[in-house]
């Protein structure tokens, strides 16, 4: 059973309100650059933009990615894996990733 400081920790985030704002491209572009500058989320640069709290550092810095099916099966293909391997299919996806942001901050330094 949760504890009783668990459960207001639900009641709050039950009571926030997400809010979205339709900015230009470069506007938001200038926030998830700055964000990702500073190690932060892009929801916590608008927080410190507007001077609320927010969290110094990423909780789980990560990138994410939607995957259908179809895409395990175009992934598994292209690496020549079983598609149902699917944590095989992880870790090769995790290796191009890394060879990716290698490459371009080598790029970018020079």
């Amino acid at each position: 059973m949760a504890k009783k400081q668990d459960w207001s920790r639900e009641e709050q985030a039950v009571q926030a309100v997400q809010m979205a704002f339709d900015l230009s491209n470069d506007i938001q572009r200038a926030f998830r650059v700055s964000a990702a500058m500073q190690d932060m989320t892009t929801a916590d640069m608008v927080r410190k933009v507007l001077h609320l709290p927010y969290r110094k550092g990423r909780a789980r810095p990560r990138l994410t990615v939607t995957l259908k099916d179809e895409d395990f099966e175009l992934l598994a293909r292209k690496y020549e894996l079983d598609p149902q391997d699917r944590a095989a299919i992880r870790q090769r996806v995790a290796e191009e990733l890394q060879g990716f942001a290698r490459q371009y901050l080598t790029a970018s330094d020079q």
